[in-house]
């Protein structure tokens, strides 16, 4: 290890940031702290209103010549990128789950496999993308994709690879010059991925990392005038912030803000199903954007659901997210667990009673835990806790049953447990949410448009939408007439 780099399981990470093709070290420093042990990880640039110039001054010097490479040009070098994540596979798995917590197996298996998949998918699209021309009066139309310039991309801890690449592969498919800002408590990943983009051929100033605080660098990024498009994954308030920096310069903004999704449990549905669709809201801990942590249950069959529940909860193995049999890891860092803790112990000073966990292991984990005689008003059934807390409810009849789960200030997820097809379709066209899940739970495709209603978020991204987003779209309409053509 030297002084801009550390080791984690003989995985080398250079912990400056990448500006314009080289490291870039910074006159200050944060400490990285690994959730599995607490154990000091290092230390990482920190970066200010000086690396957030000089990075956007790359991004924009680079632009015109990567914007000018033609569209198979560009899939190669994000095929290559691929290549480059699939080699590396598995030092990102250990990395990322020694920087932020979650599963190494599911790392191995799902995510970092993800990674990958989403250059290629943005690669691929990049060169179906297009539109039938059509005419107007004899004038033909023709719609296009523009690069629109560069791009600041914010991501978050609990997903940190697999959320950035989501925005960065279709930013750079679409023509684009990325500054990616990883989140503080797990930035060790995006350094390993600007070492395999420029390996793989991208051109210096085209894909920028850099660290630091959101207070110190993110405001300077987000409020920069030469910045043409922001996306953004985190919280409301963060989200209001950026808002808040980019509205002087109009630029556009995609923000995918959490949600409080419902899962809804009719008494129709197959309960054994809807059991493990619920114990599978406690997935890297609860701290997922999409998990349905509000469990709506008809109330002629909530007694069994909420005992076949609690069976398989209790049964989940939470540990070092490194050994294969561990189910739950830890949560990401100290100020979350307490967070989380404080949101339980007010639920239950406000009469809610625990039907499972409610407490902390030790200084690193808290429990899976099921809450139930929670007031809707209530903090624990409106406000996001991210992390392993679940709470239950009853309803009686369909109508009181969507009622309940559209109230609430967030739209980014539903999942309905019915086993009647008549009313799955009755539901799910009056939920209100990005995404809706029917007898299953994260099927993810790339096709799909991904975003939230209300305070969930702002636009959509995936597949053609994400392009809609990342591009400047133009129509050119031209009259039949008007050529000096010359035989």
């Amino acid at each position: 290890m030297t002084e801009h780099t550390l080791t984690v399981a003989g995985v080398v990470v250079d912990t400056r940031h990448w500006i314009g093709g080289e490291r870039v070290a910074s006159a200050e420093t944060f400490t990285d702290v690994s959730p599995v042990d607490g154990a000091v990880l290092g230390e990482i640039a920190r970066g200010g209103p000086a690396e957030a110039e000089a990075a956007v001054a790359a991004a924009k010097a680079a632009f015109p010549g990567w914007a000018g490479t033609s569209r198979a040009a560009r899939a190669r070098v994000l095929h290559a990128i691929a290549d480059g994540v699939e080699k590396r596979l598995e030092e990102l798995a250990i990395v990322e789950t020694t920087d932020n917590g979650a599963l190494l197996r599911s790392h191995r298996r799902g995510v970092m496999p993800r990674v990958a998949h989403n250059f290629r998918f943005f690669a691929d699209w990049l060169l179906s993308l297009d539109h039938e021309d059509f005419e107007t009066r004899g004038h033909t139309n023709h719609v296009s994709w523009d690069p629109a310039g560069p791009c600041v991309l914010i991501t978050p801890w609990n997903a940190p690879l697999m959320l950035a690449t989501w925005k960065v592969a279709p930013a750079l498919a679409a023509g684009n010059t990325v500054v990616l800002k990883p989140a503080e408590w797990s930035p060790l990943t995006a350094s390993l991925l600007a070492d395999i983009a420029a390996g793989a051929g991208l051109p210096a100033g085209v894909l920028n990392v850099v660290q630091g605080y959101g207070s110190e660098i993110g405001d300077a990024l987000t409020s920069h005038p030469d910045v043409r498009r922001i996306s953004f994954t985190g919280s409301v308030p963060t989200a209001q912030r950026i808002a808040g920096s980019a509205a002087a310069n109009l630029t556009p903004l995609s923000l995918e803000l959490g949600g409080k999704s419902p899962l809804l449990v009719f008494a129709d549905a197959d309960l054994e199903l809807a059991a493990d669709l619920a114990v599978e809201q406690y997935d890297n801990a609860g701290q997922v954007c999409l998990a349905a942590t509000r469990i709506l249950v008809e109330e002629a069959v909530a007694e069994e659901f909420t005992r076949r529940l609690t069976a398989k909860a209790s049964r989940l193995t939470q540990g070092d997210p490194r050994e294969e049999a561990t189910d739950l890891g830890p949560t990401i860092h100290p100020r979350q667990l307490e967070k989380i803790d404080g949101f339980v112990r007010r639920a239950v000073e406000a009469g809610a009673r625990i039907l499972l966990g409610g407490h902390r292991k030790d200084d690193r984990y808290y429990a899976p835990t099921l809450l139930t005689d929670v007031a809707q008003d209530s903090e624990i059934v409106q406000e996001e806790v991210f992390g392993p807390v679940l709470t239950l409810q009853t309803f009686t009849g369909e109508e009181a049953g969507v009622r309940l789960a559209n109230d609430t200030r967030f739209g980014l997820a539903a999942t309905v447990a019915t086993g009647d097809r008549e009313r799955a379709e009755r539901v799910t066209g009056q939920l209100v949410a990005g995404t809706v899940w029917v007898n299953c739970f994260f099927v993810r495709d790339l096709r799909a448009p991904f975003g939230g209603s209300r305070r969930s978020g702002v636009g959509r991204e995936g597949g053609t939408w994400s392009f809609d987003f990342y591009c400047d779209l133009k129509n050119t309409v031209t009259a039949p007439t008007g050529w000096n053509d010359h035989g």
